[in-house]
């Protein structure tokens, strides 16, 4: 291992974490907007929303739909679900939930402790399909821009993960070489496969231990095993 010389984080669902920090503002949400009034259930809204939003970034990351109507449509489409078709509504529940879900805090076990760790040893990068504005709030509420040389956005590249030109891209940007350095991510698709498409080592965050067919490189299940890997 003591070849590697960079380290490329993914960031949401790998340091920072999303669901949590997300659920937490949907309870808002469902709160302030006085959603009970019509869906009974904070679960069945959170469950639903979820589904709407995984399906709209799957388009997104396809081109099939842009960053706005992204914003907007899944929370309209978690609504007209539940029966409420309001587009003012939707819109408004997309702003609040833009303005206050990156400012959530809370990160992954050990992720402070690992960079601290892996920071004297390596340079530590960023490479993210999220939004720009949005990961930089993030990454500076919670702590953890100090610790990144490089912060690769699939925004400003113009493409997303798995795309090779994104890596190629980070690894140009940081001036460094794929067989020096080595890829963090929780996507099987767009972190792992993306990284193998560039023949760069990968570590599949493995979080919740979900089962899967695929030829890893390294799995872990919690970001302390870096410590024996790296």
């Amino acid at each position: 291992m003591n070849r590697y010389e960079h380290i490329f984080f993914d960031l949401d669902r790998t340091l920072w974490h999303f669901d949590e920090n997300s659920q937490k503002v949907l309870n808002d949400i469902y709160v302030n907007f006085k959603l009970i009034e019509s869906i009974k259930s904070l679960e069945d809204f959170i469950t639903k929303y979820q589904e709407v939003n995984e399906n709209l970034w799957d388009l997104y990351r396809e081109d099939k739909v842009t960053k706005d109507e992204l914003r907007w449509k899944r929370f309209y489409d978690t609504l007209v679900y539940f029966k409420i078709d309001n587009n003012k509504l939707a819109s408004e529940i997309g702003e609040y939930y833009i303005l206050h879900s990156p400012r959530q805090k809370l990160l992954f076990p050990y992720t402070i402790d690992v960079l601290d760790y892996l920071s004297e040893k390596y340079t530590l990068h960023i490479i993210t399909n999220g939004f720009e504005e949005v990961q930089y709030i993030k990454l500076t509420e919670s702590g953890l821009l100090k610790y990144f040389d490089v912060i690769i956005l699939s925004e400003k590249v113009g493409v997303k993960k798995p795309h090779p030109y994104i890596f190629k891209k980070a690894l140009s940007e940081a001036g460094a070489k794929a067989n020096n350095s080595i890829m963090i991510g929780d996507d099987l698709y767009a972190d792992i496969y993306g990284a193998q498409r560039v023949k760069m080592d990968n570590v599949y965050f493995n979080f919740n231990k979900k089962p899967h067919d695929k030829t890893i490189h390294i799995e872990i299940n919690c970001l302390s095993e870096l410590y024996e890997i790296l």
